[in-house]
């Protein structure tokens, strides 16, 4: 498996290209062997790279999100972990895995040191390279399921949020987080230049923006657009821009990432 990484980073010169491909690699990797340990009856993908997988969006993603589908269901979240561990580790990777389980959203840092200096991506035979993955265990209720086929290094049968949820959950997002992250930006963005996309599903939505007690009104299909252009008039657009930077695949694309386009999406997409 390491000489077919090795291949796919001889493809390109770009060194912060080659490190994007070997961590989607290894995310690629890890839901190759969750679907084998069957966490897909129970969880979601979700996500920034379930939009990556899912649909192509052109931009590389550092974590793995999901929720899980079946509240009742007996907490597996370890053990998947540990079996994540043991396939990496009888391929001949450095691996550690660091589990928090104690809160509501459960995480884990899987981390592959030296493996970068392994590849000749980096001059530091300690340097590490991870991935993080966490899954909500008590999500907002109102999600809608799909089950989708696709091949991204591996072939991949993953469970996920359809597409008016995924909208929902970059919403909430975008809406509520403490501090810039222009992936959400760049995300949604990427959402509404698709006009076919449908509208978010509002009931997950208000539902997710209850358990953080939301101040503001309820959100209604004809106001959300109003919240968003609100929320995005605070956004220094620098850091928009330095935040997305390092993960786009066409460093074109932040020419169109400024307030005015994003404004004109907004309104085209509302009429």
């Amino acid at each position: 498996m390491k000489d077919y990484l090795k291949q796919q980073i001889e493809k390109t010169q770009d060194t912060n290209l080659a490190r994007c491909i070997v961590r989607e690699y290894l995310q690629a990797r890890t839901l190759e062997c969750l679907q084998d340990d069957g966490a897909f009856v129970n969880w979601a993908f979700v996500g920034g790279t379930a939009l990556r997988f899912l649909y192509s969006l052109p931009r590389f993603s550092e974590d793995l999100d999901f929720s899980i589908t079946k509240s009742q269901t007996q907490d597996n979240f370890a053990e998947h972990m540990k079996k994540v561990k043991d396939r990496f580790l009888a391929e001949g990777y450095e691996v550690t895995i660091k589990a928090k389980t104690a809160k509501t959203v459960k995480a884990a840092f899987i981390k592959f040191p030296g493996l970068l200096h392994e590849l000749s991506l980096s001059p530091l035979s300690s340097e590490v390279i991870s991935i993080k993955v966490e899954i909500d265990s008590n999500p907002p209720t109102g999600a809608k399921l799909e089950t989708s086929i696709v091949r991204k290094h591996s072939l991949l049968n993953l469970q996920h949020y359809d597409k008016s949820s995924l909208l929902a959950g970059k919403l909430h997002a975008l809406l509520t987080r403490k501090y810039t992250k222009g992936r959400d930006v760049y995300d949604l963005m990427w959402y509404l230049s698709d006009r076919t996309w449908p509208e978010p599903n509002i009931l997950l939505l208000n539902d997710a923006l209850k358990q953080i007690l939301w101040p503001e009104p309820e959100l209604t299909e004809k106001n959300w657009r109003q919240q968003i252009a609100r929320k995005i008039s605070e956004f220094d657009w620098n850091k928009v821009i330095a935040d997305v930077k390092p993960f786009i695949e066409k460093q074109s694309d932040l020419q169109m990432l400024s307030r005015q386009n994003f404004i004109k999406l907004l309104e085209d997409t509302a009429r």
